[in-house]
């Protein structure tokens, strides 16, 4: 679908620097205390605050590699086959053994173009006499796998600036795991000192708001939601910002309504929903993360494509990955779109929405 011009002009995300009680604008409703306490605690004008919660979540990323490890399972049973093939490998078989490799990697939905391009540098390293055994083979597809993530999608971390409150807008289809996804990441940034305000801006979907209120109650995390019927996202987003900005929170996290991207009155509220916080906030918001549904492989690409020309998209959010063996599909969106994958979900816990880190999945996916 063809947008105008004038509606696809946007600003990007700016790089820029940007209680436990859960309430909306009209009323104040009472969440229980989280019983734990933070890493380290967050004061208003604390110096690198944000630098070090990018820290933590970075070590702890190191420390759950088992969990990303577990998560891609699927994924690693499809191209467990390479092992197979490569174990005995020989210098003859070259050509069958890369057919079979290439058809391991497409099932797993690395994509075509992705495949072709790593098979075929495969190929010219074993004729070139570089590679001469199935575990340099291996060592070299882990390699050309990674070198392709960290070539594009290198920014993997939250980029939140240096001033408060940072802005997160999340955005997506209905059905991708947006707003259970905006559950997951309060509860890890929580977890880590960060003072959290949830923005209910998914006023299109009946039971949304309900939905966020529940996580804001499980996380310990204050919450603003729209104070009548029908009322625009882009107002809920400001009000809540407005208030992250006078109260001192850390992070605004915004929820949005779920949207086909050919949908064009929805995708244009996104603009003003993007427009309204840039107007409380300089620069805001600091981040706009797209959740896509994993299982849909491949398919996740052309919508990509319609949210980043429309909003901006600085990184994405993989979820369901954990029920899927199309893992590839990662490799394919960071190399298609240039997009960092900022987070995965591995599973259905709170603790299951994983910061991406490009060693550990590619060691998971080819243990």
């Amino acid at each position: 679908m063809a947008f105008p011009s004038s509606f696809l002009h946007s600003l990007s995300p700016s790089p820029t620097p940007p209680s436990l009680f859960s309430f909306d604008i009209s009323q104040t409703r009472f969440a229980t205390k989280l019983a734990t306490a933070p890493r380290f605690k967050c004061q208003a004008g604390q110096t690198g605050f944000f630098t070090r919660l990018g820290r933590l979540i970075k070590e702890k990323t190191k420390s759950d590699v088992e969990k990303l490890f577990s998560g891609f399972s699927k994924t690693r049973d499809n191209l467990a086959v390479i092992d197979e093939l490569l174990l005995y490998w020989n210098l003859a078989d070259t050509d069958r053994v890369l057919d079979e490799l290439e058809e391991a990697l497409l099932v797993s939905d690395f994509g075509p173009r992705i495949t072709i391009k790593i098979v075929e540098s495969l190929r010219d390293d074993i004729l070139a006499g570089k590679l001469k055994s199935g575990s340099e083979i291996k060592d070299a597809l882990k390699k050309s796998v990674l070198d392709l993530l960290t070539k594009k999608g290198s920014k993997t971390e939250l980029q939140l600036g240096f001033r408060k409150p940072a802005v997160v807008i999340i955005v997506g289809v209905n059905g991708g795991g947006k707003t259970t996804s905006l559950g997951k990441l309060a509860y890890k940034l929580k977890k880590e000192g960060a003072k959290i305000l949830m923005a209910a801006g998914d006023t299109f979907r009946a039971a949304a708001s309900d939905q966020l209120e529940i996580w804001a109650e499980r996380t310990g995390c204050e919450i603003v939601v729209a104070e009548r019927e029908k009322a625009k996202a882009s107002s809920v987003l400001s009000q809540a910002v407005k208030r992250g900005k006078e109260e001192g929170f850390d992070i605004v996290l915004c929820d949005t309504s779920g949207r086909l991207h050919t949908n064009y009155s929805l995708m244009e509220e996104l603009i003003a929903c993007k427009k309204a916080v840039g107007k409380v906030i300089s620069g805001a918001p600091n981040e706009i993360l797209l959740v896509l549904d994993g299982t849909t492989g491949l398919n996740m690409l052309p919508q990509a494509r319609e949210f980043n020309e429309v909003v901006g998209i600085s990184g994405l959010i993989l979820t369901k990955l954990d029920g899927s063996a199309r893992g590839g599909c990662v490799v394919s969106v960071v190399d298609e779109l240039g997009i960092p994958v900022k987070f995965v979900g591995v599973g259905e816990g709170v603790e299951d929405l994983q910061p991406f880190d490009a060693e550990a999945f590619v060691n998971a996916i080819f243990s």
